[in-house]
């Protein structure tokens, strides 16, 4: 791995991070009202109830409809999130998901333009420091075919830009797999390439131990969190970037402090509880129709955290594609969190 290359990625880290990289984060969700528009109240108070164990996070991700949502609707979320950012102190990853690595350029050059406008500054270092905003997250082009040459030719034409970047293996959507080798690559020719998040449950980089070159890695696979992470013995990530954080944040944040502590055994049990009601709940929901099941079973779980006990009295959940949650995905998201003891006490939409 290229000394200078890691100097630089090191430098930028710090210059982004004083106090390090936080080890939680999360693609929140994107909540919409009755009309189908984005509910901007109850983004604001989700985030509000999440920032106590986390306040990193990727906007829009899968878990927030960043494959589903439009152009515009995206410049609308971003807009709000910046200016809530101003007030909550989050710092975000802008998701760039595009099926091909063209439009995701184009996306990222236009979204960087939009927000040196939108802060008032020419300088991007100095809008990313008044907005939030701590570097793009894109993943592979689509396409079960693609050769390793041709995903690393397209990604080094969007790292070459030279914003700060995270990668992002998610095959459940490219239908393909960033190669170790294909990794080690980029990671040793772009400093600006800072964190790699892995969702595919293969953990092939990871597991290949190639030379990350110090970048920051951390885990999507909604499974046995405590194993993977670094202060477990044989652990192999940095930290989570969860779509479960949505609602387990606090879980999360507990689950790697005991690690740290070396309090290992009890760090499993409150890892096993989670794992349990997540993996039924995205099984439940892969066979809704409509969305994708990392958005629907957090919305699922999501409807208990934002109204309690009035959670089944309330209207169900609403999707991007204008559907809402079907009735029975509440109720055994329900069952779920009162079987594993997660269910909470009061819903952050409620009135105190």
């Amino acid at each position: 791995m290229s000394e200078s290359t890691e100097n630089y990625r090191r430098d930028l880290v710090e210059k982004l991070f004083p106090a390090g990289i936080p080890k939680l984060w999360c693609p929140p969700l994107t909540h919409y009202s009755s009309d189908g528009s984005i509910d901007k109240t109850h983004i604001k108070l989700h985030l509000t109830h999440m920032a106590p164990y986390v306040k990193t996070h990727l906007i829009p991700g899968s878990t927030g409809d960043g494959w589903e949502l439009s152009e515009a609707e995206i410049k609308e979320l971003l807009e709000f999130i910046v200016s809530e950012g101003s007030t909550q102190g989050i710092r975000f990853l802008v998701g760039v998901l595009r099926p091909d690595a063209d439009t995701a350029r184009r996306d990222i050059i236009k979204t960087a333009e939009w927000l040196t406008d939108f802060t008032g500054t020419y300088d991007f270092e100095k809008a990313m420091a008044a907005s939030g905003v701590c570097g793009f997250n894109v993943c592979a082009s689509g396409g079960k075919y693609l050769s390793q040459k041709q995903i690393k030719e397209q990604l080094a034409a969007i790292l070459a830009l030279g914003y700060p970047t995270a990668l992002y293996q998610i095959p459940q959507f490219t239908d393909n797999e960033i190669a170790p080798e294909t990794f080690s690559e980029l990671a040793d020719e772009f400093g600006n390439l800072y964190m790699w998040k892995d969702t595919s449950g293969n953990d092939t980089v990871s597991l290949s131990r190639v030379d990350t070159g110090g970048i920051f890695m951390v885990r999507g696979m909604e499974k046995d969190y405590s194993r993977w992470y670094k202060s477990t013995p044989g652990g192999l990530y940095d930290g989570f970037l969860l779509g479960s954080a949505n609602c387990f944040a606090h879980v999360y944040r507990k689950i790697i402090d005991l690690s740290d502590r070396g309090m290992h055994e009890e760090a499993q049990f409150m890892s096993d509880r989670v794992t349990r009601a997540v993996a039924a709940a995205l099984e439940k929901a892969s066979g809704i129709s409509f969305g994708n099941a990392f958005a629907n079973s957090n919305k699922a779980f999501d409807h208990f955290f934002a109204y309690g006990c009035d959670a089944l009295k309330t209207p169900l959940p609403m999707t991007h594609s204008g559907n809402r949650l079907p009735e029975w995905m509440i109720k055994s998201a329900g069952m779920l969190l009162e079987n594993e003891k997660l269910m909470p006490d009061h819903g952050y939409m409620q009135q105190e």
